[in-house]
């Protein structure tokens, strides 16, 4: 049977077609960024790919397996079935090479991002600790404010309650001298009252000609007083 025509170099033509292409891939995902999602989507594809050829790889082993029981039958000869499975071993080894690489790299990626999220996670717990001092710190600030505001509205009452005692006493004491005030004035009109009457009394009394003289007495006495009052 001629190569054209032997399914083993049809297989082989296939899977090597696809190694080839996941060098190719394997070089991109070499140079792509660890923490972009081109990366992400290459290392899956790039999984799935070596998952496949493997898969073939080991059907093809299978049929090298068979073939190797009966190579006469199959027009094989021992140098034949030792050059297939050199090759399959071969395309395992490269398949498998570049499959460790690329899980390194997946798993380096995955550390460092937790690496990154420990950090994140450790700044993100001091802002919140430094948030938190910031904000007891804004409280003890404000409550020492409200402290001593409370104070001097405490000195302001006491000084109001002050105030307001002075005036209560000095409203006390001038309603005492106006109750003497009243209290003299009704005296002093009840003795008016009293030396009104007698002066009626009397002028009753008296008659015409005491009041007469009465009044003469009280004109004389008059001048008297003025006399000494301005003119001395």
């Amino acid at each position: 049977m001629s190569s054209a025509q032997d399914p083993f170099y049809i297989v082989r033509e296939e899977i090597q077609d696809s190694i080839d292409k996941l060098q190719s891939t394997f070089h991109r995902w070499q140079q792509t960024a660890s923490n972009t999602g081109e990366y992400v989507h290459l290392t899956k594809e790039f999984l799935t790919s070596c998952e496949s050829i493997e898969w073939q790889v080991d059907e093809l082993e299978k049929a090298i397996t068979v073939a190797s029981r009966d190579p006469a039958y199959y027009g094989l000869d021992e140098v034949e079935l030792s050059r297939r499975k050199n090759w399959t071993g071969s395309a395992r080894n490269q398949v498998g090479t570049v499959r460790r690489a690329v899980e390194k790299g997946k798993s380096n990626s995955a550390t460092s991002k937790y690496q990154d999220t420990n950090r994140t996670n450790l700044y993100s717990a001091q802002d919140n600790d430094d948030f938190i001092s910031s904000e007891s710190d804004r409280q003890q600030l404000l409550m020492r404010q409200q402290d001593e505001e409370l104070d001097e509205l405490s000195a302001s009452v006491q000084r109001i309650g002050g105030v307001g005692l002075t005036i209560h006493e000095e409203l006390s004491g001038q309603e005492r001298i106006l109750n003497d005030l009243s209290l003299e004035m009704e005296t002093t009109s009840n003795r008016l009252d009293f030396v009104q009457k007698r002066v009626a009394m009397v002028m009753k009394k008296a008659g015409i000609k005491g009041q007469i003289m009465l009044i003469a007495f009280l004109v004389v006495l008059f001048i008297i007083l003025f006399v000494l009052v301005f003119l001395t």
